[in-house]
């Protein structure tokens, strides 16, 4: 995939193209971009992505917070897997968020990046006040001389609550993230959910109590955090993967006041890893956090969470030991 965010230096070939942010490059992301290879692949021509690094609120809003579901650079990493020929990367301005529907169908998509195929998601829409539709684009593209398609919905049979056949968004996951519901996300995304970061120094309360934890700064500040609670995790760094019990909390027990900290025990491990690069990936929500009667009280819960984290990783690791090929 080349990546393009100068046609100064390097100018696209005739595309089928579709637009969007991409967050978490998702199941429905990706049901979309393999619509695009397909029709690029029957008109001969190659398959582009326009999207931003900047999520486009925050270059209006300085204090938006996008809630990332994946940073730039996953992002990136995550479409170069799919195997399209060209991300182009636009710079999200003033100037071009006051452009109508038309006006950047005409002035981005084909003058400057020559897009004679556009690929409609099905529930998306651009331009300065987003009220024109599907209709819209298809009489601005006949005037200027773009094709422009609807894509199919992706929804994959997933049951969300009560709801069967959902369709998928950056949106739905946020929310499943938010109420903790990581696997549900998974299902969503096509991977399990992570964090990476920095360890940072902590506390000392878990190594006091038999249980110490890598303390985690997160990278991007923008990153979403999900709900807090007690999670069964994957610990990865210096090209090892560890099992991991994860409290993201206030740590009421001990009183800890309004810091809410993301904290791993990883299991049968012991060695010091402060400023150490470490990757978080999301298995399974075991509980809310808790305020517990006392530090005896929570010690016990504690060995109970690692005896479960284990069962739980343990059972994921045979589960994907059955997968693979012999």
């Amino acid at each position: 995939m080349q990546i393009i965010r100068d046609i100064s230096t390097l100018r696209p070939e005739p595309s089928v193209a579709t637009i969007g942010f991409f967050d978490g490059v998702h199941t429905g992301h990706r049901y979309l971009i393999r619509q695009v290879k397909e029709i690029a692949v029957a008109k001969g021509l190659r398959s582009a992505l326009v999207t931003f690094s900047v999520h486009p609120r925050k270059v209006m809003n300085a204090d938006y917070r996008p809630e990332l579901l994946t940073t730039p650079e996953e992002k990136i990493r995550l479409l170069d897997d799919i195997g399209v020929d060209y991300c182009l990367m636009l710079n999200f301005t003033p100037d071009i968020s006051r452009l109508t529907a038309r006006e950047f169908m005409a002035q981005v998509l084909k003058e400057r990046y020559q897009v004679k195929c556009l690929v409609i998601g099905y529930d998306h829409r651009f331009g300065h006040n987003r009220s024109e539709g599907f209709e819209d684009y298809v009489r601005y593209g006949k005037e200027i001389g773009i094709e422009v398609i609807r894509a199919h919905a992706y929804t994959d049979n997933i049951k969300i609550g009560e709801h069967q056949n959902t369709p998928i968004s950056s949106s739905l996951i946020r929310k499943l993230l938010h109420e903790g519901e990581v696997e549900q996300a998974a299902l969503c995304l096509g991977y399990e959910y992570f964090l990476d970061g920095t360890v940072v120094g902590g506390y000392q309360v878990g190594r006091k109590i038999g249980f110490p934890t890598a303390n985690l700064s997160v990278d991007d500040p923008d990153k979403l955090i999900p709900a807090d609670g007690v999670y069964a995790v994957w610990v990865t760094f210096d090209g090892q993967t560890y099992m991991g019990m994860l409290n993201i909390g206030v740590r009421p027990t001990i009183d800890n006041g309004p810091n809410r900290t993301i904290e791993v025990n990883i299991l049968h491990f012991h060695s010091n890893i402060y400023d150490k690069f470490i990757r978080l990936t999301f298995v399974k929500r075991t509980r809310p956090e808790l305020k517990f009667a006392g530090i005896d009280e929570l010690i016990v819960q504690l060995h109970k969470d690692a005896e479960e984290t284990e069962t739980i990783l343990l059972g994921k690791q045979a589960e994907r030991s059955k997968l693979r090929p012999n």
